[in-house]
């Protein structure tokens, strides 16, 4: 029988979607076996070196510093160093000043000396940038901690911000939920203004007189507001000063979650901390028991003795993401690991009113947080995450999961803002001026504007939960459409970058009914097709938060963002499209033997341009969710 182009075609376009199933089948059984004893699933998080170092900070200024904790760590922070003597702020890009001050400090507190040459090749380069006067906000306030850096050259941060009433331009609620928790702990600090003795000087952080910088140039702006700041201040009563001391220490006590933490985040808890004990609270009071014990639980130790710590754990997001990628590969509904996982899911619905109440009164609690605990800061992408995953699972007490599911709705509508789209944690926290000052070096990061990656997580929520056709929903669809960027593609806040934007966005339309021929979906595929490796898989560098021109949509490959490119992809109809033939085969010829897939890239994002963080559990859920729905769902 003679063999035809159309037989040779097929039996091509057969091969990845073989290759597929197999590695679905193995990606399923490392996932499940994953799971922890509760239901959960967890991964390590990685940020950067600049975490590591403030915990030895932390440790240090508390007197809590210990000589075995010090090494490891500073084993770590040495291990990560670039070969220009700096630490990056996702791995494998260029030096970044703040991180790279804070890794250097924290080697000399582990006992590396400044002459020797990985130690005189970081000075030399941190000089070159300007020095310590370059740096923002974060490394000179732990320098000011020591005396390394003068409390007057720092922005003033007057407690007396708390007394500002909800609704003003400037309060505490004006600025996101994790801002306004650091800029409370770190008012009562700095009103404080504390000095431990330094160990040693660190003059060799410090740029000869005269260097000029930009940095340099703002903060003499900010010093004139500084100083104005203080002299208005200094004439007030002692008393409102001590008032509005005391009510930023009963804010942040009354937010203490029930693990010790301040939002399950470990910096927004050291400061917490810190700020708590200048007030008098000793290290053995309960609430700084607890917070402690979380801080300096909040670390791994590979068997190579290092010291790795965690800036947050997200077992809530991982846990739904894990259950969805099961139940896309096949997974039945009601398969014990993914009831368990439903049992846990379903204890961490918050239950009491958070900040988010300040901006929407007489709204009934009933979102989902990131972390093990957070009743303060639910967020409307965990929560619709979690709504989609409850949705996929058969429990046996269905009308307990219909109750949760309906609070959880009631209150992800509740948070709607006023454009039509979904913010992280709070409807239209939005104002100018919080951007402007210095409080948090981030400019628009202080807020918590809507974005398209978390607005289209609640649209394809809405949509899957029988809502396509609520007025709100298409409010939600509308303002992805007004949002799309010119390139095609949709900004991504919580993850790296474009690709993450996208493939949130476009499931999410086509879920709301928005047809496939769309001219927004045709133009978000042309693009996805333009950036595309060579090697069938996509990627997206870090920088292309400071620089999308060049880099938005170009990197090297990585699983998730070739996930989420695919995922995307399907979702628009381009199923036996070459472009999606090559990312599944980008993805099935890098399984690991174990069933898995490396990724020592930063693909998830704290802060854009300032924070990225590598979710270890992203390499394993989001390949098998993309190759589970190329081979079990062609339509979706």
């Amino acid at each position: 029988m003679t063999t035809t182009a159309d037989d040779m075609s097929r039996a091509q376009d057969a091969a990845p979607e073989e290759a597929a199933r197999r590695a679905v089948r193995r990606a399923t059984d490392h996932l499940l076996a994953r799971q922890q004893a509760g239901g959960w699933w967890l991964g390590f998080a990685q940020t950067d070196m600049g975490y590591d170092a403030q915990d030895l900070f932390f440790r240090r200024f508390l007197g809590l510093a210990d000589e075995r904790v010090t090494a490891a760590s500073g084993r770590w922070i040495r291990s990560r160093q670039s070969a220009d003597g700096t630490w990056p702020t996702a791995p494998g890009g260029p030096g970044d000043l703040d991180i790279t001050i804070q890794a250097y400090v924290a080697l000399r507190l582990a006992g590396d000396r400044p002459d020797e040459e990985h130690m005189a090749r970081c000075a030399a380069w941190v000089r070159e940038q300007g020095g310590v006067a370059a740096a923002t906000l974060t490394p000179r306030l732990w320098l000011a901690l020591f005396g390394w850096w003068s409390w007057d050259e720092l922005p003033e941060i007057p407690p007396e911000i708390i007394a500002q009433p909800a609704r003003a331009p400037l309060s505490i609620y004006s600025f996101n939920s994790w801002a306004r928790q650091v800029i409370v702990a770190v008012s009562v600090i700095s009103a404080h203004r504390p000095v431990r003795p330094a160990p040693f000087a660190i003059d060799e952080l410090f740029a000869p007189p005269g260097t000029s910088s930009p940095a340099g140039r703002r903060d003499r702006v900010f010093r004139r507001l500084n100083t104005a700041a203080r002299v208005c201040l200094r004439g007030a009563p002692r008393v409102l000063r001590r008032s509005a001391i005391h009510a930023c220490t009963r804010w942040l006590l009354e937010r203490q979650e029930a693990d010790g933490s301040w939002g399950g985040v470990a910096p927004m808890t050291i400061f917490a901390v810190i700020a708590l004990h200048l007030q008098g609270y000793a290290l053995d009071h309960p609430a700084l028991r607890a917070a402690v014990d979380f801080v300096t639980g909040s670390v791994a130790w590979p068997e190579d003795d290092v010291r790795k710590v965690e800036t947050v754990k997200s077992p809530v997001w991982e846990t739904c993401l894990s259950v969805t990628a099961l139940a896309d590969a096949g997974v039945p509904a009601d398969h014990p690991a993914l009831v368990k996982a439903a049992d846990w899911l379903l204890t961490r619905q918050t239950d009491r009113p958070g900040d988010w109440a300040v901006r929407s009164p007489g709204l009934d609690p009933g979102g989902w947080a990131f972390v093990f605990h957070n009743q303060t800061w639910p967020d409307t992408d965990d929560t619709s995450e979690v709504l989609l995953a409850l949705r996929r699972v058969a429990h046996p007490d269905p009308a307990r999961v219909d109750a949760a599911v309906d609070r959880g709705l009631r209150w992800n509508l509740g948070v709607q803002c006023k454009d039509g789209g979904w913010a992280g944690f709070e409807p239209d926290v939005t104002g100018a001026l919080p951007t402007r000052l210095p409080f948090l070096d981030i400019g628009g990061h202080c807020v918590d504007a809507p974005t398209a990656d978390v607005t289209g997580h609640v649209v394809e929520m809405l949509a899957r939960l029988g809502l396509r056709d609520d007025p709100r929903t298409r409010r939600g669809v509308r303002w992805l459409l007004r949002h799309q960027e010119d390139n095609g593609a949709w900004y991504g806040r919580w993850g790296v970058n474009h690709l993450y934007g996208t493939g949130c966005v476009l499931p999410a339309l086509v879920a709301a009914g928005v047809p496939r021929d769309h001219l927004a979906v045709r133009r978000a595929v042309t693009w996805l097709r333009s950036v595309q490796n060579e090697d069938g898989g996509w990627g997206e560098d870090w920088r292309s938060y400071t620089d999308p021109a060049t880099y938005a949509g170009r990197g090297t490959s990585t699983a998730s963002q070739t996930s989420w490119a695919l995922l995307a992809l399907l979702a628009a109809g381009e199923r036996d499209s070459a472009e999606v033939r090559g990312g599944v085969r980008w993805l099935t010829g890098r399984q690991t033997d174990t069933g898995t897939w490396e990724e020592p890239q930063a693909t998830g994002t704290v802060v854009p341009r300032v924070v990225s963080i590598n979710y270890e559990c992203y390499r394993h859920v989001f390949p098998l969710t993309a190759l589970a729905r190329y081979v079990r769902h062609p339509d979706s």
